[in-house]
Parts: C-alpha cells; structure tokens; sequence
C-alpha cells in the first residue's frame, strides 16, 4: 500500500497525478506550494477532525485549542471524564459530544484500534471508523489521509473540494458528492494528493484556508 508520510512522497505523488490528468498541472501551476498535511495518529488528530465537522478552519482551530487546553492530557478516558459542562464550554455541539462519547467508549472496548487503522485496506479503515456513532464517511477520510497517511483517499463530501474543482475546471455547478468521487476515481492511486492539491487551490482561489489542521 503506498503512503504519503514525507514531502517526497507528496511530491512523488503530484508528479504522478500531473501524467494521470494533465489538466492537473494547471491546477497545480495555480495552487503553488501544496503542504504536507500530515499529523501524528491517534485520538488527539481524530478528535480535532471529528471538532472540524461542518465548521470554519477558524473555528474548529479555536474550538479544539480550548478543549485542549481544558482537557490535558487528551485521552478517551480524560475526555469520557471531563463531563457535558466542559463540552458546552469549549463550544462543542451535542452531535459533536454524542461522537467523542461513542469514540471514546468505541477506543475503551478496543472495537476501534487507531494505530491499525494506517494498515489497513482504505474501505475496510473507512468501515472501521464509520461503525462509530457520529463518525460519517468525511472525517473517516479525511483522518485517513492527514493522519493515518493512507494515499489513495478523496473526501469528496468536502465543500472546499468540491468548489475547488468546478472552479478549475470551469463547471456549471459544483459537483456532488457521488459525482466527484467518480471523477477522483481517474486519480487513482494517488487520490490523497489529488486533495491536497485542490485544497492548496481553493486556498489561492478564495484567499482562506479550508484544508483541516494537521
């Protein structure tokens, strides 16, 4: 299974992606540098990508820096333990708490194994994570890809990445989420990097960061 863990492996990867589709080296041209993205894995990078759910880059940074700094260590079982209130504080939605409980509880049964999940097949990972409650196919993906370092995965229920391709690509409308996972299925092998790269687009198209932290 190929893995993007370096810029190497980044690099390596657009240059394979610009062979693939040469309509990407224009997109590639206009995106400049496209950063690595990669955080460590583990349950402090799934519970920032879980905190990013439907929410601002801006606000899902503030929103897990004062979790962090409220909870810390930031483990299962000191999350478990922090209670509702602390929740609610930190500016955390009920679903948002309702997925946390399930993860931690999910993490403390052992039913999800975070440090297995970089070695396992990307649907069978995916299948793995969405068992969760709260856990949906976009922030499986996208952990997968930031911090598990899987290199064939496109979040295409991302909105930043849908905007980014049909803006590149002069569509009428942006494409849906089935749409657009059909047409990163052409990116194969190196769908990770594919959105990367129009994640470092949409930067330079709309002048803000939608990417999630790493």
């Amino acid at each position: 299974m190929q893995r993007i863990d370096t810029v190497e492996d980044l690099a390596r990867g657009l240059d394979a992606l610009v062979v693939i589709d040469p309509r990407l080296g224009a997109v590639r041209a206009a995106a400049g540098p496209v950063p690595l993205r990669r955080s460590a894995p583990g349950f402090d990078s799934l519970v920032s990508v879980i905190v990013s759910q439907q929410v601002s880059r801006a606000s899902a940074d503030a929103i897990f820096k004062r979790l962090s700094a409220r909870i810390d260590p930031l483990l299962p079982t000191s999350l478990a333990a922090a209670g509702i209130a602390t929740l609610i504080e930190v500016g955390l939605s009920r679903a948002k708490q309702r997925a946390l409980a399930a993860l931690c509880r999910a993490i403390e049964a052992g039913s999800l194994d975070l440090d297995r999940l970089g070695q396992l097949p990307a649907d069978d990972a995916v299948a793995a994570m969405t068992a969760v409650p709260g856990i949906g196919p976009w922030t499986a993906q996208v952990y997968l890809l930031v911090a598990a370092g899987h290199a064939d995965i496109f979040p295409a229920g991302d909105v930043a990445l849908r905007s980014a391709v049909a803006h590149a690509f002069e569509l009428d409308s942006r494409p849906d989420i089935k749409g657009l996972a059909a047409m990163a299925e052409s990116w194969s092998p190196w769908r990770s990097a594919a959105a990367r790269l129009f994640w470092a687009y949409y930067r330079e198209m709309k002048g803000l960061e939608a990417a999630p932290a790493a």
